[in-house]
C-alpha cells in the first residue's frame, strides 16, 4: 500500500491545492455542497461445492460534486479525478439558483477515527484467503456426515474519501471494512435444509483468519441447518412473539429505523412525521443509532458530508426524541445534522441513513420472558424482508425459529413470517431483557437505489401480538 493514502486521490497533476480551488470556484453561490474524492479497492472470493467458483478484483477512483440551493440539489459525478473534468460536471450546477442566505456552516472538526486506516487486501496473499475457503470448507464437511454442501464468501474492501468544501474545509476518511458468510446445507433422507452465519466490521481480515473464529461460524451455520431439518411447519395467526438479541435488530431496522430518517420526516411521508415528543413505543424502549463504535460494520468516523458522526437518541423511555439528518433536511427542518449523510460511492448524492441502529436493553431476564408465553413463537434469526416505510408495515421471514408452548421452547418451525407495522410493533413491547447484543457484521441497507453497510441489535424481546404467517394447518 502506498505510504500515503491520499496519493490515490491527488496524482497525474492533480493536487489538493486545485481541488480547493475548485470547490471555491464552483461552490461558493450555493447554501451547501461539496466535493467527494474516493478511491476503492474491493475483492470477494467465493468457494462453493469444493471449489473457488468466483475471485474478483476491483479498482477504481472518481469524484461527486454537489450544489444545494434552497432544496434544489445539482449533482454530477465521473470516474476521473482531474481539474477539466471536475470544471465540466460544474456547468451541471448553473442551472440551479444562487443561494439566497449565508452559506451553512463547515461541519465541527474531529481526529477521531473508529477503525484502523491499514488496506486489508493487500496484508494477505491471495493463496492464503484461498486456503481459508478451503480450510473451512473442509472443516464443516468434517463436522457432521448430513452435511451436503458447503458455501464459503470472503470479501474485503478499503476506500480512501475527502470531503472538500468552498471555505476551505478539508476532511478525510480511510475506510476498510472485511465479511466472511458461511452457509451450510445439510441433508437428511430427501429433505435438505440450509443454516448461514457470517461476521465482519472495519478491521483486517487477521481477524476473519483465526481458527477459532471461522470454526464459530461454522458450528453457528450448522446447527441451524440441522435445527432446520427437525422444524415442523410454523403456525399461522395473531400470538406473542420473542425476539431473539443481535440480528433480529434488522426488524428494528427496517420497521421503525428508515421511518425515523430525516428526508421521510421533512415530506411528511413516514409514520413517525411531525411527532417528537410524543409517545411512539412501550415505556422502557430506547432506540439508538451510533456511528462511533470502534470497528463495527456501520460505523464511519464521519459521514459523506463531514460530520462526525455520533450517539443520536432517536427513541427514549417510549418518547420520540429525534430523527437521522443529512446537512440538508437538517437545514430545511431547522435542526442539527447527526452525522448520517451517507452515500454508496462518490456516483451518489448523500441522504440520511442509518449507522448501527440499536435497541438498549432492560431489566428482564432472557429465559424468564419465554416463560411469559403460554403459545407462540421464539424467532432466533431473521432472513429477508420487506417494508412500506410510509406505513412502516412490514413481512420478515424467520431463518431459525421455535414454537413456545407453556412457557419453554418446543419443536422448531419452518416457514415462519413475522407481519405487523413498526410504529404499532413499538407499543406492543411487554418485554425488554437484559442481553443488548450488536449483529456480528453483515447488515445492508438499501434506500434509494443505494447500499451502504449498516449494524443493528436489540436484546430479547417480548412482543405482546404479532401477526405469523405459516402453513400449518
Amino acid at each position: 500500500m502506498n505510504s500515503d493514502p491520499r496519493s490515490f486521490l491527488y496524482r497525474d497533476g492533480f493536487d489538493p491545492d486545485a481541488a480547493q480551488r475548485l470547490a471555491a470556484r464552483h461552490l461558493a453561490r450555493h447554501d451547501d455542497g461539496e466535493l467527494y474524492l474516493q478511491y476503492r479497492v474491493s475483492e470477494s472470493f467465493g468457494f462453493d461445492d469444493g471449489r473457488l467458483k468466483s475471485a474478483d478484483f476491483h479498482t477504481g477512483s472518481g469524484f461527486g460534486l454537489r450544489g444545494v440551493s434552497g432544496e434544489t440539489t445539482g449533482f454530477a459525478h465521473a470516474n476521473e479525478i482531474s481539474e477539466a473534468a471536475i470544471t465540466r460536471a460544474a456547468d451541471t450546477l448553473a442551472v440551479l439558483d444562487p443561494a439566497k442566505a449565508p452559506p451553512a456552516a463547515s461541519p465541527p472538526r474531529t481526529n477521531r477515527s473508529m477503525y484502523v486506516a491499514t488496506d486489508p487486501l493487500s496484508a494477505i496473499p491471495f493463496a492464503r484467503k484461498v486456503e481459508l475457503c478451503q480450510a473451512i470448507d473442509a472443516a464443516a464437511r468434517a463436522r457432521d456426515p448430513r452435511v451436503a454442501q458447503v458455501s464459503v464468501m470472503l470479501s474485503g474492501s478499503w476506500s480512501v474519501v475527502e470531503i472538500v468544501r468552498a471555505d476551505g474545509f478539508v476532511a478525510t476518511d480511510i475506510r476498510p471494512l472485511v465479511r466472511l458468510s458461511v452457509s451450510i446445507v445439510a441433508q437428511q433422507g430427501d429433505r435438505r435444509e440450509t443454516g448461514s452465519h457470517g461476521l465482519g466490521g472495519r478491521y483486517l481480515y487477521d481477524d476473519l483468519f483465526q481458527p477459532a473464529t471461522w470454526n464459530r461460524a461454522i458450528d453457528i451455520a450448522l446447527a441451524q441447518a440441522l435445527v432446520n431439518l427437525e422444524s415442523v411447519a410454523a403456525p399461522a395467526g395473531e400470538m406473542p412473539v420473542v425476539l431473539g438479541p443481535g440480528w433480529c435488530g434488522v426488524l428494528l431496522h427496517e420497521a421503525v429505523g428508515h421511518g425515523l430518517e430525516g428526508d421521510f420526516n421533512r415530506k411528511g411521508t413516514s409514520a413517525f412525521s411531525g411527532r417528537i415528543g410524543e409517545r411512539v413505543a412501550a415505556p422502557g424502549v430506547t432506540v439508538i443509532d451510533e456511528g462511533a463504535i470502534e470497528n463495527r460494520r456501520g460505523s464511519i468516523s464521519i459521514d459523506d458530508e463531514g460530520t462526525p458522526t455520533s450517539r443520536t437518541v432517536l427513541i427514549e423511555d417510549g418518547i420520540l426524541k429525534g430523527y437521522l439528518q443529512d446537512r440538508l433536511n437538517a437545514r430545511l427542518m431547522g435542526m442539527q445534522p447527526t452525522g448520517n449523510g451517507r452515500r454508496e460511492s462518490f456516483a451518489h448524492a448523500p441522504m440520511p441513513r442509518m449507522t448501527n441502529t440499536f435497541m438498549l436493553g432492560g431489566s428482564d431476564d432472557p429465559a424468564e420472558l419465554v416463560t411469559r408465553v403460554k403459545d407462540g413463537i421464539f424467532c432466533k434469526s431473521f432472513g429477508g424482508g420487506q417494508v412500506d416505510i410510509t406505513s412502516g408495515k412490514f413481512v420478515f421471514s424467520c431463518t431459525e425459529a421455535y414454537r413456545i408452548r407453556g412457557g419453554k421452547l418446543a419443536e422448531p418451525v419452518k416457514g415462519a413470517t413475522l407481519i405487523g407495522d413498526g410504529p404499532t410493533v413499538l407499543t406492543r413491547v411487554k418485554g425488554i431483557a437484559n442481553d443488548m447484543a450488536l449483529d456480528e457484521g453483515v447488515g445492508v441497507c438499501g434506500k434509494g437505489g443505494q447500499s451502504v453497510p449498516a449494524g443493528v441489535g436489540q436484546p430479547t424481546l417480548l412482543i405482546d401480538g404479532l401477526t405469523v404467517g405459516g402453513t400449518a394447518a
